[in-house]
């Protein structure tokens, strides 16, 4: 697609510049975005403000061409503004375009209106309430939201605006919030599901979720399966992770591993035990430890360590070694774990800045 819209640039910059545009769209969605997420895209695409109202579902959102959120107004759109139906209903996105129409604000809008349907009955649902509560967590999660918007949104959710509570990032950007004591209100609905990786963020002040919800997810990204093959934690809480967080701020997929994980990936192809066991040995502190831990005899561990720092290339039966290996399975999950594409930072003022 990339190199299509390089093409088409060069034949004909209005049909590049459409393409550009269904790819962000269609990528957004793929990555599971929000409403806001969608409505900041058209609205930094066509460089002004974008609103989405829809009524049935009590969700309204309006961004500025900047990316900062806040409360449309109630009244209609003008009619001279580019706009798109959002479903069968009567919501609607529009452009708040001043003067004549951009070349491809009728582009932006319906994909940004299709994008926003398909989040509505997928995300959100059909039932008006479950729009609701979904659209007010997204707004209370929104570092761009002003104050008086997540405090809104706050009381929509029943919150006490006094408590102090934590962020949940699940995956493919799914959240929740918890209590600071970590148990939900019965029937709340926000419990993490059983088997799910999460990342929990620090407890703040409901109306500083923003803070915990960045954290959380960074934390979410040195989460693991807790399978033989992607063995670790399958909940971090960022409260435990220290120095680790400043690692999953700048390590990706595309960050070059260096030569500790490279050895531990060849050591995991080498046996089908090999990286649960080291794994236990990393969480452990001593190796009598991670043998009761794994339920096998110590010498089995010893032979199996003996074979493990063969191939790794340094001891595991001292407190530096295993510090070693801790750091490299940290960083091998950090490798694997795809950064949240829909994050704000892929819209930039001006125009749309293409995945890397």
């Amino acid at each position: 697609m990339k190199d299509l819209t390089i093409r088409l640039d060069a034949l004909d910059p209005q049909a590049g510049a459409a393409l550009r545009v269904i790819s962000y769209f269609d990528d957004l969605l793929s990555h599971n975005a929000g409403v806001q997420a969608i409505v900041r895209g058209a609205a930094v695409l066509g460089a002004t403000a974008a609103t989405l109202v829809d009524n049935d579902r009590g969700v309204r959102v309006r961004i500025d061409r900047a990316g900062r959120s806040g409360s449309p107004a109630d009244r209609s759109p003008d009619p001279a503004w580019p706009s798109a139906p959002v479903g069968p209903g009567n919501a609607v996105l529009w452009l708040e375009r001043s003067g004549p129409k951009h070349p491809v604000d009728d582009m932006i809008v319906e994909r940004a209106a299709s994008a926003a349907t398909t989040v509505l009955e997928r995300t959100y649902g059909r039932g008006s309430s479950r729009g609701r509560e979904a659209a007010s967590l997204e707004v209370l999660l929104d570092p761009a939201a002003p104050a008086s918007a997540r405090a809104t949104a706050a009381r929509r959710l029943g919150l006490d605006k006094y408590a102090r509570v934590r962020a949940v990032a699940l995956p493919g950007g799914a959240a929740r919030v918890l209590p600071a004591s970590g148990t939900p209100p019965t029937g709340s609905g926000q419990a993490i599901p059983e088997g799910t990786r999460a990342g929990i963020g620090p407890a703040v002040p409901v109306t500083e979720l923003p803070v915990s919800w960045e954290t959380a997810r960074l934390a979410l990204r040195l989460t693991a399966r807790g399978t033989p093959a992607d063995p670790g934690p399958r909940i971090v809480h960022a409260d435990d992770s220290g120095g680790l967080l400043v690692l999953a701020r700048t390590v990706g997929p595309d960050t070059p591993k260096i030569a500790d994980v490279e050895a531990i990936e060849t050591a995991g192809r080498a046996a089908p035990w090999m990286l649960l066991t080291l794994d236990t040995i990393a969480a452990t502190s001593s190796l009598r430890a991670a043998a009761t831990a794994l339920h096998v005899h110590h010498s089995t561990l010893q032979e199996r360590v003996v074979q493990a720092e063969h191939l790794l290339g340094w001891p595991l039966g001292d407190p530096a070694g295993r510090f070693r290996l801790h750091l490299a399975l940290a960083l091998r999950r950090l490798h694997r774990a795809q950064p949240d594409p829909t994050d704000d930072d892929r819209i930039v003022p001006g125009g749309y800045r293409p995945p890397a």
